[in-house]
């Protein structure tokens, strides 16, 4: 097995509780001998756009080991993702392929004085994405009132990945262990499904 290092990012309010997902499959990751960052970014509850970035830039800095980096970006840390797109960090050019899980959508984050900073990138439409990226979020979620597709997918040239009734995929939304994305970290191809 190739050994990869992966940056698991997460989203507004989340203190990385250990039921989490993204908690689950940062140990999984680890178990299996993979380089893993799941940092807590700071003030989660009130953040800010540019102190994430700089932390973003940070983790990226780090070269990556073996296989080279995959991110798996769930909620704000998703359009934190895309800011950095947007700004060409040159940190960006170790990444391999990117997830992006459940983006709220800009006309959400407008309604949230902590998080409206984070507004998508004005040039979404414009917006070359340097790696493959796959974007995935339930059919139903709240923060994408829009759906996935109309908010992100037709702007960045991707085909969303909807999945019924998953929600935010958050622990709202019963996301613990969630095996396939486990599968997608491992694989690329590999389809993404509920819980």
């Amino acid at each position: 097995m190739t050994t990869r290092s992966y940056l698991i990012l997460h989203g507004w309010q989340n203190h990385r509780p250990e039921d989490h997902w993204q908690h689950w499959l940062a140990d999984r990751l680890t178990e299996l001998g993979h380089d893993v960052a799941y940092p807590q970014l700071p003030d989660p509850d009130d953040p800010d756009l540019e102190a994430w970035l700089t932390e973003l830039r940070g983790h990226l800095a780090v070269p990556p080991t073996g296989g080279g980096r995959v991110v798996v970006a769930h909620s704000l840390s998703a359009v934190l993702w895309l800011h950095a797109v947007a700004r060409e960090l040159p940190e960006l050019a170790d990444v391999d392929r990117v997830l992006l899980v459940a983006p709220p959508s800009g006309s959400v984050l407008a309604r949230y004085p902590e998080v409206e900073g984070f507004a998508p990138p004005e040039d979404l439409d414009g917006l070359k994405l340097p790696h493959p990226t796959r974007l995935v979020a339930g059919d139903d979620d709240p923060y994408l009132p829009e759906g996935a597709q109309t908010a992100y997918g037709d702007p960045l040239g991707l085909r969303a990945e909807l999945l019924p009734g998953a929600a935010h995929l958050d622990l709202d939304a019963g996301y613990g262990p969630w095996p396939t994305v486990l599968e997608w970290c491992l694989d690329g191809t590999t389809e993404l499904r509920v819980r």
